[in-house]
């Protein structure tokens, strides 16, 4: 399969496919990075598409940077990616988002003209998952406030501004076809939660019955293979 690296206004990109009008933006999660789009990118390339994955900020090439994976730099940076796919003219673009990239893509893709969409284990309301963190470690938004930031033992730290951001700029539009792989197990976004924007959006909804957040025994990663052959 043909790879092109790409350096996207200093972003790290691989554009993955032979030549193509078809096109899936593909936007990991968190502790990935754009080359484990090859998977994917191969699936895609069967049926015709490219794929463009890119680095999101302290993921992969760009963990020294000094960029923090802040939601509002990484929906920055997927803006950035975004108009590089349009100034290239491919006539079909779909996304691929997976856990924490399917998060920063409904902020950032709200207003793109997105002809499909494939969500894996999304984040679909960041304000709750942070409130239930805050919940899971005793700290209450007024301590959170007075202090700015508050690492936990996750080696993750809650940052006031970020709660901030996400309660201001809340999920409210979101147009494209989605198709969406959820485990019954996931411990980061509620069941009620993905139901609930499945009825909004009107979306397909795939639900693993023991499956977790992140797909990675043998059988998961069967049910994700047939799922992606079949969505692709």
């Amino acid at each position: 399969m043909k790879e092109e690296a790409l350096n996207i206004e200093k972003i790290p990109a691989i554009l993955w496919g032979e030549e193509s009008d078809r096109v899936y933006i593909s936007v990991h999660g968190k502790l990935s990075s754009k080359e484990e789009s090859r998977g994917f990118a191969e699936k895609a390339a069967q049926k015709g598409f490219q794929v463009l994955s890119f680095d999101l900020p302290e993921h992969g090439d760009r963990k020294n940077e000094g960029y923090p994976c802040t939601v509002w730099n990484a929906v920055s940076d997927l803006l950035i990616i975004g108009q590089y796919v349009l100034r290239r003219k491919w006539s079909y673009i779909c996304l691929y988002g997976s856990s924490l990239g399917a998060y920063f893509s409904l902020l950032a893709y709200k207003d793109y003209p997105i002809q499909k969409c494939l969500f894996l284990s999304p984040i679909l309301n960041m304000e709750r998952l942070i409130k239930n963190i805050m919940n899971r470690f005793g700290v209450s938004e007024e301590t959170l406030k007075e202090k700015r930031e508050i690492p936990i033992p996750t080696d993750e730290t809650l940052n006031w501004d970020y709660l901030c951001y996400v309660r201001e700029n809340p999920i409210v539009k979101w147009n494209a076809p989605t198709s969406i792989l959820y485990g019954s197990e996931d411990n980061l976004t509620e069941l009620g939660v993905v139901e609930g924007f499945t009825k909004q959006y009107n979306c397909r909804l795939t639900v693993v019955d023991g499956g977790e957040h992140w797909f990675h025994t043998k059988d998961q990663l069967a049910v994700l293979d047939k799922w992606l052959n079949s969505e692709i």
